[in-house]
């Protein structure tokens, strides 16, 4: 990267931490610090965490795996739970094998949490705080368009690829829609492969284009740490942020059931089992948590993104001051 763009990019850096700071300060949340260094990284089935060797030089412990966090989400919700109140903090994450153009192996995040709330208080706190730092960084006004567009995943898929995700409940069913939409799929794929797959190559592209959109909705199978729709058990209470054909945020009405949250991370582990992937240990400090904590709502933003699209650079290694190519 040319110095004086390097630069560029640190100040405007610096600028949206700042304003971050400020608007979520203003709306009573406290900045904490969680550990980078976890006995449980998340259990997503398609992310890899960095594993660390622990090996004592004194009598503490035994030798044992430990891991960069892949998101700082367990940690922050053991302090929810032990009645921390709105949280925020701003912080290095990890996830191994991810270089392209939007991704760098460590890479800066927002994560906040919201006590006694749920997905729409935390989409309107997520709103005032990037209109915010659209003036701060004088952003052209995008992130000031509110209230942003909510888009359910199966209008999505309707308008983008002919697809109908009711008429599509397993893998057999979608693949031969997407077959039908121009789109590969093979019949030894999964469901969310095919879903995925169809996502990025006919979705995505065009989300936020106008104005930013809130992805809503998700399949029940994607809840991740979602609560389920009350009412409405096939779709989750997720949501992610897009602009431009960027996804910036991902975000919950997050699952309170401990035993629901143990059945989901279970199921995990028997799909990274069956795809050669890493079979990471249960948190049970955040098991626990998750039976304790209030109804909350949270959100996880990609700081880097937001500045791609805030500078206007062309790639993550635009807004770094050491992508992942000057070590690699």
């Amino acid at each position: 990267m040319p110095i004086p763009r390097r630069w560029a990019a640190a100040r405007a850096r610096a600028k949206l931490y700042a304003s971050l700071r400020a608007s979520l300060a203003a709306a009573g949340y406290l900045e904490v610090e969680t550990p980078c260094l976890v006995p449980a990284p998340g259990m997503e089935p398609h992310i890899t965490a960095f594993e660390v060797p622990f090996l004592p030089e004194m009598d503490v412990g035994r030798p044992r795996p430990l891991y960069l966090h892949t998101s700082p989400e367990y940690a922050m919700k053991r302090l929810l739970a032990d009645g921390s109140g709105p949280i925020f903090q701003v912080c290095k994450v990890f996830r191994n094998g991810e270089v392209s153009r939007t991704h760098n192996p460590e890479f800066s995040m927002l994560e906040l949490y919201r006590p006694e709330a749920d997905q729409e208080a935390v989409m309107a706190d997520l709103e005032r705080m990037l209109a915010a730092a659209d003036r701060a960084l004088d952003g052209g006004g995008f992130f000031t368009r509110a209230p942003y567009l909510r888009l359910p995943v199966r209008e999505a898929f309707l308008a983008a690829a002919g697809i109908d995700l009711e008429r599509c409940p397993d893998a057999g069913a979608l693949g031969e829609a997407a077959r039908r939409s121009g789109v590969a799929a093979r019949d030894t794929d999964g469901y969310d492969d095919i879903f995925f797959r169809v996502f990025l190559e006919r979705v995505e592209p065009g989300l936020g284009r106008d104005r930013p959109t809130y992805l809503t909705e998700y399949p029940a199978s994607m809840a991740a740490l979602a609560r389920l729709k009350p009412g409405h058990p096939e779709v989750a209470e997720r949501f992610e942020l897009y602009a431009h054909g960027l996804e910036l945020a991902n975000g919950f009405s997050e699952l309170v059931d401990g035993g629901e949250q143990r059945r989901r991370l279970l199921a995990e582990q028997e799909q990274r089992r069956r795809t050669g992937r890493t079979v990471y240990p249960l948190d049970e400090a955040f098991l626990e948590a998750v039976g304790r904590m209030p109804p909350s709502g949270g959100v996880a933003v990609g700081l880097d993104r937001l500045l791609i699209l805030f500078t206007r650079a062309e790639s993550i290694e635009d807004v770094l001051l050491f992508p992942a190519h000057a070590f690699l």
